[in-house]
């Protein structure tokens, strides 16, 4: 991957060029849809520990703390919030920015291999975002002086701006931060991301908390296997969509004499190993709930395996917002969200499409949620018209 060390240069993105597969077996869209419930374990709880869910699932989106304890909750079955809590007061996993810069919640022994395989692309993507407000500078410098302000006292991102402009007092300290955060590998430290505990973003570097280095020669190969064990059977493009990389069709050349490959009904290539799950597309898949943000519904170049376009455009909101979601049949049906009330707390239920067969089942899931959500309080579950 080409980048630049300093802030302003250039990037361009080499697009991969698709195959023709006439040959190949069809996997239409209700097939590809039965396999990621699969892999996702959204077709029947895991037994399962926290943290290997979580490893294999390379991550839960996290930018708010409380999403990744409801995406674990819909997948492990007796799911105690309390583990992963745990696992993240033992530094046994962090918050930090990774796949398509967003922070993920994942083991530490993933946050050392995966930062260092995602590092081009968060350069790549600060530059292009804050390339005139601070131009001129050298980002390399800025990661140097911000390394040491977070590693002397743990800070808030507001905090490592205000401390950065004292040294470039003519620059923007959001820009000046997020140079910091693109080029060091910066960790959200507790009480941040703990159930039931509240805490502002506070900041350091992975060396600084777990006392060990992101990996020097990161494995590029392995995360993509790693993703097909997720999220298969997918395409470059898919790949690329999830990890913010370019040019993974290289690696996919030199995994495709472990692979298998299918055409989807647009006549894509997709990669998928052999031995993964791909189930009849007529099994049953339960109603279950998915937090906002959730990676099932992200990491696809084409989504339409789980969300449809219509859906997805109507679900969108100006500043970036995805939902909490109900999959009805495994595909996307509603929207949800809570609304506490003086004595309880009411979910809210709004469909995209009708569902009033599934009602009965909608509302007994929902009940499931609310009583990790807010135990012991009065719960009601509300419908929306159709929206």
């Amino acid at each position: 991957m080409v980048c630049t060390d300093s802030i302003g240069g250039g990037y361009r993105a080499a697009m991969p060029r698709l195959r023709a597969v006439p040959n190949a077996p069809l996997l239409r869209r209700r097939a590809l849809n039965r396999a990621l419930l699969a892999r996702q374990h959204l077709l029947e709880r895991a037994s399962m520990s926290a943290g290997a869910m979580l490893e294999h699932l390379v991550g839960l989106q996290a930018q708010d703390p409380k999403p990744p304890y409801l995406g674990l909750w819909t997948r492990v079955e007796s799911f105690d919030p309390g583990e992963l809590s745990g696992m993240i007061e033992r530094r046994e996993a962090v918050r930090i920015a990774l796949m398509r810069s967003t922070i993920h919640l994942v083991t530490a022994r993933d946050a050392l291999q995966l930062r260092a395989i995602v590092q081009p692309a968060l350069e790549r993507l600060v530059a292009g975002a804050y390339r005139r407000a601070v131009a001129g500078l050298d980002a390399h410098e800025i990661a140097r002086v911000g390394r040491e302000l977070v590693e002397r006292e743990p800070l808030t991102f507001a905090s490592l701006g205000d401390a950065l402009v004292e040294r470039w007092p003519d620059r923007d300290r959001a820009a000046l931060a997020n140079v910091v955060r693109a080029y060091v590998p910066l960790v959200q430290i507790p009480p941040r991301g703990l159930w039931r505990a509240s805490g502002q973003a506070v900041h350091t570097t992975i060396e600084k908390w777990l006392g060990a280095s992101i990996a020097e020669a990161p494995d590029v190969d392995r995360m993509v296997l790693r993703y097909l064990a997720a999220f298969g059977p997918a395409s470059v493009m898919d790949v690329q969509a999830w990890s913010g990389l370019t040019r993974l069709g290289a690696s996919l050349g030199r995994l495709r004499s472990q692979l298998v490959t299918f055409r989807d009904e647009r006549g894509r290539e997709l990669f998928d190993l052999p031995d993964a799950p791909r189930p009849d597309p007529d099994v049953a898949a339960p109603v279950r709930f998915l937090p906002p943000f959730d990676n099932a519904l992200l990491s696809h170049a084409d989504r339409a395996r789980i969300i449809d376009d219509d859906s997805r455009r109507a679900i969108a909101t100006l500043n970036g917002m995805i939902p909490g979601a109900v999959l009805v049949d495994g595909f996307f049906a509603a929207a949800w969200a809570t609304e506490p009330e003086r004595d309880g707390c009411t979910l809210v239920v709004r469909p995209y499409r009708r569902i009033a067969r599934r009602r009965a089942q909608i509302e007994r899931e929902g009940v499931r949620l609310l009583e990790l959500i807010a135990p012991g309080a009065a719960h009601a579950v509300r419908f929306d018209p159709v929206g």
